[in-house]
């Protein structure tokens, strides 16, 4: 489902080269539930966002779902976000104003779907991640973990294959943390979803069934 071969990453800094990332190879298949893990610095949020489309090696090639991203046109990535992925951030990223239901919804309604195309959906996921009494339900008058429910539910709205989780449990408490990666967890066998979260926490890492850990920009183990 993920492949990425030699890449690389590096940032001019002046004079100065700043390696990030340095000749990673790796594979994820399908349905997998891996952590990447590794202390601040190590290069684990900037490899994700590369094997995800959202930021580009210096060199390598990064294969996800069949498609080599390298390859691709605006529109082809574009479409590729839209259908073949799904994100979940440390930061929630929900829209203050929109309700639970209009946040999970904005996926949808940007590619152009009516809301009668995704209603059986969005009443799936919003059993599916336990907030149906709460739909109507402003961020503001949420929780922290109900808030990354919302946005794990919106990750999951247009049917994607892979969701890239970014330090999903950074700004919750300990108990909250541990609903939303029992979610993801549950989630990932329930839909057969391929996730790739970064985390730089032990703990985390078990609630998959693989763990690539990265020091200094490169796999270790």
């Amino acid at each position: 489902m993920i492949e990425a071969k030699n890449v690389s990453k590096s940032f001019e800094l002046g004079e100065q080269k700043l390696q990030v990332l340095e000749n990673i190879n790796l594979t994820v298949e399908a349905g997998e539930f891996v952590s990447l893990m590794g202390p601040s610095g190590s290069g684990k949020s900037t490899l994700l966002y590369i094997l995800s489309g959202l930021d580009k090696a210096n060199a390598g090639s990064v294969i996800v779902n069949g498609k080599e991203i390298g390859n691709l046109n605006d529109l082809e990535e574009s479409v590729m976000r839209r259908y073949d992925i799904g994100f979940v951030f440390q930061a929630y990223n929900l829209i203050d104003n929109l309700t639970v239901e209009e946040n999970i919804l904005i996926p949808a309604m940007l590619d152009g779907k009516k809301r009668g195309e995704v209603n059986e959906r969005l009443e799936e996921l919003l059993k599916a991640v336990g907030l149906l009494e709460h739909r109507k339900h402003r961020p503001m008058e949420l929780s922290g973990g109900q808030q990354q429910r919302t946005a794990i539910a919106r990750a999951l709205i247009n049917h994607p294959k892979i969701v890239f989780a970014d330090e999903p449990t950074g700004n919750l408490d300990s108990q909250s943390g541990k609903e939303v990666l029992e979610l993801l967890s549950k989630l990932n066998k329930q839909y057969d979803i391929t996730i790739l979260m970064v985390t730089h926490s032990e703990e985390s890492t078990r609630y998959g069934n693989r763990v690539i850990r990265l020091k200094d920009g490169r796999i270790v183990s």
